[in-house]
């Protein structure tokens, strides 16, 4: 047997108890034979003296062996825990101390698996990245000459096509802004290098009065509520900046009959909400709606279904929980990012529960 192996383990393990059981039952047996007088003893006493003898036996060893076994296999539960407190974006490799010669392969093997999926997804988001940059200088210069083109007289059928291929460009140019900051936002990338110590409630006032302008064009009152304490976490400026400019713009163009869009910041933990008194969202669509290029096929109007799948990237980014509460819970539809406090030194980068409340 190899040294290290589970079986070298096992055997090392039960061979001391088993050892200790066999020769507790040859001291019985000497004592029956040599300290009792048998003729005394009835052939029925005899057979349940045996009977009780093999069952302490029995239940001894088993117990033995349960336990060696699980001593053994305690290599196969850490790979078990450390899995389960994965979160579905990290593909690093499986560490695992003491393992036993068996194991080996199987480990080797899916750690070889991991290494590939991590090189293949990282291979595809540089390429959306890339795409995506390559992209914004032709969508720029189609969309000025759209803009020169309606600036002069034309005919209305000529209008009406111009007017189209500036919306169209519009659009491809917002979606590749929005793939730029998923790629920026991967964790390969390293958004936590470039994270700030800043104050929750300053930036709301700040990023948020800069969506007045807009949420009036669409007759709607944005409304800021966040304390005049500061209220400290640890983040990226622009990434939160694009999280928030999401979760406003999906209001804005999904809270079909809203009044208002409010923004609120609570304390312990520190938490974002943005709130609406719109229609709200379908309980079928909450559990969907973080999904990247999904879009309701309820909801109106022009989109590329990134935003909120945005939202979710930067919030798993900085450590955060999100969810979203809407009809009959609440009275249109609220958003909510929970950030944890700042932790000097700490790696932000862990386990991220989606929770969505239906």
């Amino acid at each position: 047997m190899r040294s290290g192996s589970l079986a070298r383990h096992l055997v090392w393990r039960l061979l001391p108890p088993v050892v200790l059981l066999g020769t507790l039952g040859l001291c019985a047996t000497w004592l029956i034979t040599h300290k009792f007088e048998i003729e005394e003893w009835a052939l029925q006493d005899l057979f349940w003296l045996m009977l009780a003898g093999q069952l302490a036996l029995i239940t001894s060893l088993a117990w033995v062996i349960l336990r060696g076994v699980r001593s053994g296999l305690q290599a196969v539960n850490q790979i078990s825990a450390q899995i389960a407190l994965r979160s579905a974006d990290d593909l690093s490799r499986l560490k695992v101390e003491s393992l036993p010669s068996e194991l080996g392969p199987l480990i080797r093997h899916t750690n070889d698996l991991l290494d590939r999926l991590d090189d293949s997804i990282a291979a595809q988001k540089r390429f959306i990245g890339n795409a995506a940059h390559q992209l914004r200088t032709p969508l720029a210069g189609l969309r000025l000459e759209s803009e020169l083109m309606l600036a002069k007289e034309l005919a209305p059928d000529i209008r009406e096509r111009a007017e189209r291929i500036k919306s169209v460009s519009d659009r491809m140019i917002r979606m590749g802004q929005q793939l730029l900051v998923l790629a920026r936002v991967d964790v390969q990338a390293g958004p936590q290098d470039h994270f700030v110590r800043l104050d929750l409630c300053e930036w709301l006032r700040s990023a948020g009065s800069q969506w007045w302008h807009k949420a009036k064009e669409s007759k709607i009152n944005l409304l800021i509520d966040a304390p005049e304490q500061p209220l400290w976490i640890d983040g990226d400026p622009v990434l939160l900046n694009e999280l928030l400019g999401n979760l406003i713009d999906n209001a804005l163009r999904y809270a079909s009959g809203a009044s208002y869009v409010r923004l609120h910041i609570t304390e312990t933990p520190p938490t974002l909400a943005v709130e609406d008194d719109g229609c709200g969202v379908s309980s079928k669509e909450q559990g969907r709606v973080f999904e990247a290029f999904y879009r309701s096929p309820e909801v109106a109007g022009e989109g590329t279904g990134l935003g909120l799948a945005i939202v979710r990237e930067i919030a798993r980014a900085h450590g955060a929980w999100w969810n979203i509460v809407s009809r009959p819970q609440f009275a249109g539809t609220r958003l909510t990012v929970v950030f944890p406090g700042p932790r000097i030194g700490a790696q932000l980068n862990r386990l991220v529960k989606i929770n969505v409340i239906r």
